[in-house]
């Protein structure tokens, strides 16, 4: 009967190692309805694999925000994350985490209104700091504080990812700027017939949070509180917007305001954005560690 007890409780577990085994990470989409956009908004979640069997769990949190012309879905379908995160997580190089890619656009910005930024007829970033971040963070067991929130994009998300971390420096340890649309000088704007187009009204918001401008008009008490995150920009030396960042990263440095700054082969693609994925993630993933760390100490 000892014999038997002792099989029992060796077959139970191995089935139960099996099962733990059989979790795996997950794409989903999810929706949320939001009150100040009078419409459902679609986002794309990447949960990691420990998600479903350790229901206790809480984890850090990474928000991708895609460009324009894109939607939710871009970062799993053209970027790849889940298979990035399962390589770079499975090595050890980033810690397990959540990725949150939401809706600023669906598509042509001529025909739906694009943007990070509140606008006439589109309030997203009140949505998404009043709406959309509680929604996602309450249903997603995320740890929800500023040392273990983080947020990157690319081109006008890479933009919106730059000005939310200047406007929102309390909530957001890190940001990741990859090809980022950092302002457009008024000299270089285009000209659009139609001034309340939706193109026009995204071109208006981006000037009117210029990114560069924010750090040269920022007194003292403010740079105090953006060094509080950590920065790094990303841009191929065949980008467009190349010179956009280059300004930037010369105002962060007159601000001494520490940034890290990178110019790789490329240009404005997803061959560049996703092998960026490869720097961004341990990135973002370091700061989490040190600052908890910190924090232990």
């Amino acid at each position: 009967m000892r014999k038997l007890g002792v099989l029992v409780a060796l077959s139970i577990y191995t089935l139960s190692l099996q099962a733990q085994s059989n979790f795996q990470s997950r794409v989903i989409t999810d929706t949320v309805y939001s009150e100040f956009l009078k419409t459902k908004r679609a986002f794309t979640v990447y949960l990691p694999k420990s998600f479903e069997h350790n229901k206790e769990k809480k984890y850090p949190i990474l928000y991708l925000l895609h460009g324009m012309w894109e939607k939710n879905d871009v970062w799993a379908n053209r970027g790849h994350i889940k298979d990035i995160m399962d390589c770079l997580t499975a090595n050890g190089e980033v810690c397990e985490m959540i990725v949150v890619t939401p809706d600023a656009g669906g598509g042509d910005p001529n025909i739906y209104q694009n943007g990070y930024f509140d606008m006439a007829g589109w309030k997203y970033e009140t949505f998404f700091f009043m709406e959309f971040l509680p929604f996602v963070e309450g249903r997603y067991r995320v740890i929800g504080d500023k040392q273990h929130r983080a947020i990157a994009g690319l081109s006008m998300g890479g933009g919106g990812a730059i000005s939310y971390g200047q406007r929102h420096s309390d909530m957001f340890c890190a940001v990741y700027a990859m090809s980022a649309l950092m302002d457009i000088p008024q000299e270089g704007a285009a000209r659009f017939d139609d001034p309340n187009g939706k193109l026009a009204v995204l071109t208006r918001s981006v000037i009117e949070k210029s990114c560069v401008k924010y750090i040269t008009a920022s007194n003292e008490e403010r740079k105090t509180e953006l060094r509080s995150v950590a920065w790094f920009v990303d841009c191929g030396d065949d980008d467009f917007l190349l010179d956009r960042n280059i300004e930037f990263y010369r105002a962060m440095r007159g601000a001494n305001i520490p940034c890290q700054f990178r110019v790789r082969d490329g240009g404005h693609t997803w061959e560049y954005w996703h092998s960026a994925l490869y720097t961004c993630l341990p990135f973002v993933s370091r700061i989490y560690h040190s600052l908890c760390f910190t924090q232990i100490k």
